[in-house]
């Protein structure tokens, strides 16, 4: 099917979503350590550690609940209010934060901005996944998790731009940026198309062909692969109302349970692979190497900043070729060697010294350079392991396992999954960094392993199967490694015998 201009243009513009999500969620790293930002707050030059989870924390919490609140919604309004609404959500979260006169504007702030992000997040993928063909549907949804790494890196060099004022300006301009991209998308998001399977879903059958034939066939509604579509969808959709009543219950059950659990792991290990204790531990590591402690910051998030937007570009080109599986498994194995490597080279050269106030631990590796430029290197491997592999995958397959009665809110519940296992990370990664030091990287390695494990023997291939072909896909044994031998016998097996068909008719040509 020949994939249109016009449906990567939808799918990209819809992805600016992701740019908000990734905007505001690394915007704030840089804004909480600016003095006239504190002063603000708390009309003193420091927050307390209280102050500062609050402030991370609550958007967390507003992202969990527009999560949940994405998936109804996705039903009843459409995918493409959704994205309106949370869009608009998001503006009136993100003026708040710019806008702000104290501590109690801003959290409130972080909280309605939350519930935008928490929206977003689940519906640009969702939404993605519906308006594409199934040979580039991997590569149109990751496109969610490149523009969530343009937008951490924007706001990296944003903060980093205006952090030298000594005005309020310092922080309100990072702050009311982030306005700008959720305006245009929430402009431009009422003239996108609508979801040709919500329409089919609705009865709106005619919009819903014109809507395939628009974005697969250059609005040729005869074309043979819109038709079969179309059809395949409305005859999915007839089997499902005869089957199924759409709730929330409905995933519980037997049919639909493995489903969510798998739905619900991508997103649990995708924050179990360590990525946001490497990123807050960088800086430091960078410093123990003799950096100085600015450019060390600099350094450590500008740069990995960098390589996240680039290292996610190879997984939007050929996740649809070399399939979700083997993007997760070789993804969560490079991470393990990266992570089980750092943290053996800390433990063997480091110090771990206990401050006597506090009595947190820290590892001091100034006595050896070489193994701190190691670990650095080390960091700089795992930040890409994770951005070709995990970062988008992590979007990708939760967004097109679960039947159309009930997508959408398979999609909330495991996004939401998502936002509550970010929590915990952020909540644990600290604790460990100051408690078990470099044992933290050892752990978080081990966990990339049992990932590895478990997609292996747990998890079906998707890439190259429709959205109507999902429930063929998990119909095979919960031990699906043995499933997908099978699968690739029986595509050979076809491809042989379509080889073999193709040369019969030319020898009866040749005969005739």
């Amino acid at each position: 099917m020949g994939s249109s201009v016009l449906l990567y243009s939808v799918c990209l513009f819809a992805a600016i979503g992701g740019f908000c999500f990734g905007y505001d969620t690394g915007v704030i790293s840089g804004v909480l350590t600016m003095t006239p930002f504190k002063i603000q707050m708390t009309g003193e030059d420091y927050l307390s550690p209280l102050q500062t989870g609050t402030i991370t924390g609550l958007l967390l919490a507003g992202c969990f609940i527009g999560a949940l609140l994405g998936g109804p919604s996705a039903e009843w309004i459409s995918r493409k209010r959704t994205i309106v609404w949370g869009s608009f959500v998001f503006i009136v979260g993100a003026a708040v934060q710019c806008g702000n006169n104290g501590y109690a504007m801003m959290v409130v702030g972080r909280f309605i901005a939350g519930l935008g992000i928490g929206c977003l997040s689940m519906i640009v993928p969702l939404y993605q996944s519906e308006l594409a063909p199934k040979e580039i549907r991997g590569r149109l949804i990751a496109l969610q998790q490149l523009m969530v790494t343009i937008g951490l890196m924007v706001a990296f060099w944003v903060g980093a731009g205006t952090e030298h004022y000594e005005t309020e300006a310092s922080y309100r301009i990072p702050l009311g940026i982030q306005i700008a991209p959720a305006i245009v998308l929430l402009i431009g998001a009422v003239f996108l198309p609508y979801s040709p399977r919500w329409l089919l879903s609705k009865g709106r059958n005619e919009e819903a062909l014109v809507v395939l034939a628009k974005l697969h066939a250059e609005g040729d509604q005869n074309d043979a692969r819109v038709v079969a579509e179309y059809e395949d969808i409305i005859a999915q959709i007839e089997l499902e109302r005869a089957v199924a009543v759409g709730s929330y219950l409905e995933l519980f059950q037997s049919k639909l349970r493995r489903r969510l659990v798998l739905g619900i792991l991508v997103q649990i290990f995708q924050q179990f692979t360590g990525i946001n204790s490497i990123m807050y531990y960088a800086p430091r590591i960078f410093e123990q190497s003799g950096i100085a402690e600015n450019s060390a910051a600099l350094i450590a998030s500008g740069v990995n900043g960098v390589l996240n937007v680039l290292a996610t570009l190879p997984a939007v080109l050929y996740i649809d070729r070399l399939g979700r599986r083997f993007t997760m498994i070789s993804g969560a194995l490079f991470m393990a060697c990266a992570m089980l490597l750092c943290g053996i080279v800390m433990g063997a050269t480091g110090q771990v010294t206990t401050d006597p106030v506090t009595g947190d631990k820290s590892v001091d590796m100034s006595g050896n350079v070489h193994a701190s430029y190691f670990c650095i290197v080390m960091v700089y491997f795992f930040v890409a392991g994770f951005a070709y592999s995990w970062g988008p995958v992590g979007w990708v397959y939760p967004a097109e396992i679960y039947p159309l009665s009930v997508r959408a809110k398979g999609t909330s519940i495991t996004t939401a999954a998502n936002w509550l296992m970010n929590f915990v990370i952020s909540e644990i990664c600290p604790v460990m960094l100051t408690s078990i030091t470099w044992g933290t990287y050892i752990f978080f390695g081990c966990c990339c392993l049992v990932m590895a494990v478990c997609v292996f023997f747990f998890f079906p291939e998707t890439k190259g199967k429709s959205l109507e072909e999902m429930d063929l896909v998990f119909s095979g044994p919960v031990l699906c490694y043995k499933q997908n031998k099978q699968l690739k016998h029986v595509e050979e097996a076809s491809s042989f015998s379509s080889k073999d068909d193709e040369k019969k008719q030319q020898q009866e040509k040749e005969e005739l």
